[in-house]
């Protein structure tokens, strides 16, 4: 058995008695994001065996409604990140991904057996952009188990009207996230999350004790990662100071609108959104 409470201590912030993690999930709790990759490419057939594994996902009534676009061009790549401006690293990542819902092909088969496509909705929207997490989720894993990084990019959606042109995407296609793909330089720390009190129900919903949980998380984390003023969201909004948790840099960030244009973006690649 793996050292559990090692893996969990890391990943909580505090011990949880009573669970074991068997070896064969460790390296899923052990999972750290990589921002910073070697000059070492990735095979053509490692990164075809990876998108292997992404496409065994699940998918919604065997719909299969993602795809994927692989970016090698450096300059391209660059041109991503110069987009973003915040994350200079994802140029330096021998592949970018760009995983995409992808409503199109749906309908293009209703269009090759003379049917109508009767589902352009929120719902077919969602399970677009659920196939799509599923996929590229199981290649993060399969990435991590041979050894290679990976950093899942949702910025690409707050440049969505630069980025689609750039990869030629389709009235039905949409970006859903990038991910960048690489050898990591160095392992990071493994990121705390809220403890599983806050996230885990049984049997129904209850978050009456999430204040007390989050306060608690809150001095956990800053006590291992505490946050600089400078890396605070939003600061042309609210001053920057030193002492800010994780829960206040949260509501920092969601209480600025975000892609509120992403709607209207997807109205305009045929969505009806209904």
């Amino acid at each position: 058995m793996a050292d559990s409470q090692a893996l969990l201590k890391a990943r909580y912030g505090i011990e949880q008695p009573g669970t074991k993690v068997p070896d064969a999930i460790a390296p899923l709790l052990d999972r750290r994001v990589t921002r910073r990759y070697t000059e070492q490419d990735v095979p053509d057939s490692l990164l075809d065996a990876l998108l292997a594994a992404a496409q065994s996902a699940p998918a919604k009534s065997d719909l299969q409604q993602f795809s994927v676009v692989v970016m090698r061009d450096k300059p391209r790549i660059k041109q991503i990140a110069d987009w973003i401006g915040t994350m200079d690293w994802i140029a330096t990542a021998p592949v970018f991904l760009v995983w995409c819902g992808d409503m199109r092909r749906g309908q293009r088969l209703c269009a090759m057996h003379d049917m109508p496509h009767a589902n352009n909705n929120m719902d077919t929207f969602l399970n677009t952009a659920v196939d799509c997490s599923l996929a590229m989720a199981q290649f993060m894993a399969a990435a991590d188990a041979v050894g290679l990084g990976t950093c899942p990019i949702s910025y690409v959606r707050s440049h969505i009207e630069r980025v689609s042109p750039l990869l030629g995407l389709p009235n039905g296609v949409y970006p859903v996230a990038g991910l960048s793909v690489g050898w990591p330089v160095f392992r990071r720390p493994v990121s705390m999350r809220l403890p599983p009190t806050v996230v885990v129900h049984r049997e129904r919903y209850d978050d009456s004790a999430m204040e007390t949980e989050v306060a608690a998380y809150d001095q956990r984390r800053a006590a291992r990662d505490p946050i600089a003023a400078g890396s605070l969201k939003n600061n042309d909004v609210y001053p920057p100071r030193d002492g800010v948790g994780w829960s206040e840099n949260v509501a920092r960030q969601l209480s600025v609108p975000e892609r509120f244009g992403f709607g209207a973006y997807l109205k305009t690649k045929g969505f009806d959104l209904a």
